[in-house]
């Protein structure tokens, strides 16, 4: 599994004789945070704070990505980005949130230039934007670490800093697979032996060309259920050949949206149907949707559900867990 934030430097500072990036002001960065899927997720009731209290599986992709460029900014500008969707560059994009969160708790507030290669759909469930926002946080510990005499914020501080940007964020820190309770900021690795048990699996990955709002999600989960918890989702989960792991034994696929969702957008429930039909031993909605993942245990019969999609114009990719 390749570690968060995968990194090419492009640096007019020589590297350390230990292999160690330098992180100067001169170095050129891409960052590549990936994404993820939900292979659980449990809606527990809305909070009294208007957050939902959630309990999820968070699993990480290293594609699709966004791609974050760095290099040095003009100075006294602060953070400058800029993106392949020129929409995208506004104050509400969460690596301004990530870079401001930073600057108000540590004081370091660096030159920066980010340009922004958007890639990881919008409303599909993925966390790009979270991990966006990860990424640019990690970014900006390590150049706190090597150029402020006060050092990188803690480990326990990162995390609190990735809660208030967004609820996906300090999962994206942490990088891989994980359980997370509350908003999603509080987080425990997933147990070795589960993640083992998973391993060998393929997981096609399907986003339809449809956004599906996150705030409209739970707002019309609100709407259905009120404070109490999601029941449990249909059916229409495994295929006739279920997968002999504790994905479907002690924790079984499921995601608490998928009625709501499903009610709204049809059309997904159908590409989940698809996806069983095709041969996946489980299928289910990431996030609030719109993607859709499936776990297959043959190679071949992935690829043929991926290509299944593609040729009907869905896009669609295959993953190794």
């Amino acid at each position: 599994m390749r570690p968060p934030f995968f990194v090419t430097v492009a640096s007019r500072a020589a590297m350390g004789h230990n292999g160690r990036m330098p992180h100067s002001p001169n170095d050129v960065i891409t960052l590549k945070p990936g994404c993820k899927v939900n292979l659980i997720l449990d809606i527990l009731g809305r909070r009294d704070d208007g957050f939902h209290e959630l309990s999820t599986l968070f699993w990480p992709l290293a594609e699709p990505t966004d791609i974050l460029e760095i290099s040095p900014g003009h100075p006294g500008t602060g953070l400058t980005l800029t993106c392949s969707d020129p929409a995208l560059e506004g104050p509400s994009n969460t690596i301004h949130k990530a870079f401001d969160a930073f600057a108000s708790a540590t004081g370091f507030r660096p030159d920066l230039a980010v340009h922004l290669v958007k890639a990881v759909p919008m409303g599909a469930g993925l966390g790009g934007g979270s991990a966006d926002a990860a990424a640019l946080l990690g970014h900006l510990a390590a150049l706190a670490e090597n150029q402020t005499d006060k050092g990188a914020p803690s480990p326990k501080e990162m995390n609190a800093l990735a809660a208030i940007v967004g609820a996906d964020v300090p999962f994206f820190l942490l990088g891989r697979p994980a359980w997370a309770q509350g908003i999603g900021e509080r987080l425990a690795p997933a147990d070795p032996a589960f993640t083992a048990a998973l391993s060998g699996l393929f997981l096609v990955l399907v986003t339809p060309h449809v956004h599906v709002s996150t705030a409209w999600a739970f707002a019309a989960w609100d709407e259905r259920h009120g404070h109490a918890p999601a029941p449990a989702p249909d059916s229409l989960t495994y295929g006739p050949s279920r997968i002999k792991s504790p994905l479907c034994f002690r924790h079984r696929v499921r995601n608490g949206f998928e009625d709501v969702v499903f009610a709204a957008y049809p059309n997904l429930r159908e590409y989940k149907e698809k996806l069983l039909r095709l041969g996946a031993s489980g299928a289910g909605l990431s996030g609030s949707g719109a993607g859709l993942f499936a776990l297959f245990r043959n190679p071949d019969t992935a690829l043929s559900a991926a290509d299944a999609f593609r040729k009907a114009s869905v896009p669609a990719s295959v993953h190794a867990l």
